[in-house]
């Protein structure tokens, strides 16, 4: 909240920000972004849907990068943009409601197993490997071991992945509420029913007491089906 009424400064900085945003068009682009499932969007996407050209888009996304309300990332041909909570941050305060921001439209996805302690495991370091923080990612089981599989820690650490950090855990209601997707591998009737979530399943062998070869072929097919959902979560983009 406001503690006392703008200055000078503060109300200048204000009105661009606000400049930035009275354009349909660039509201529209904040909104794509912001609900965006990764948090961000790349260039090329735009166009066709806005149905503008691209040096109209290209025009209206520098407007918003300038004010501090989105930011600007070059990869090879094109560029992605997501928020920039420091502009937001200053237009929420000014409005009443505090500076405090996170992304918005960030996906949640919840992996399940029996024991959480392999297969579910596996699934969730490959999606925090190959999206970093654009998805948010949780594991849990119906019947938590009392420790990870050790075929399933070593078949990862083979690919340059470490998941000795995560534990086995119970899932609480919690936990598959907050969750977008859930996607279930060998929990069966134990795995939570979500309102509203988006339901997947898994048919994956488990690697519970099989060696790191076995393990290596479980592996191997997780790393395809979390591909396979990451291109899901993200717009498609121009070759």
């Amino acid at each position: 909240m406001l503690e006392s009424p703008l200055d000078d400064e503060q109300a200048t900085e204000l009105a661009e920000h606000l400049k930035a945003l009275a354009d349909p068009v660039r509201l529209r682009l904040l909104s794509m972004i912001a609900t965006a499932p990764t948090a961000e969007l790349c260039a090329c996407d735009l166009p066709e849907v806005l149905h503008r050209s691209q040096p109209t888009i290209s025009h209206h996304l520098a407007q918003l990068v300038h004010a501090g309300i989105i930011e600007r990332e070059q990869r090879g041909k094109w560029a992605y943009f997501r928020l920039a909570g420091d502009g937001l941050a200053a237009i929420r305060a000014a409005l009443g409601e505090g500076a405090e921001h996170r992304h918005i439209g960030r996906t949640s996805v919840l992996f399940l197993c029996g024991h959480n302690a392999g297969r579910s495991q596996m699934a969730a370091g490959w999606l925090r490997h190959l999206a970093g923080e654009r998805i948010d990612v949780l594991s849990a089981g119906s019947n938590p071991g009392d420790e990870l599989n050790p075929s399933a820690v070593a078949a990862m650490y083979e690919v340059g992945i470490d998941i000795t950090g995560h534990a086995p855990q119970r899932w609480t209601d919690e936990m598959a509420l907050s969750a977008d997707i859930v996607i279930s591998m060998g929990c069966g009737d134990d795995c939570p029913l979500t309102p509203g979530a988006q339901r997947i399943d898994w048919d994956l062998p488990d690697p519970a007491g099989r060696d790191v070869e076995f393990t290596r072929g479980v592996r191997d097919e997780i790393e395809q089906r979390v591909r396979g959902l990451i291109d899901d979560l993200t717009p498609s983009c121009c070759a």
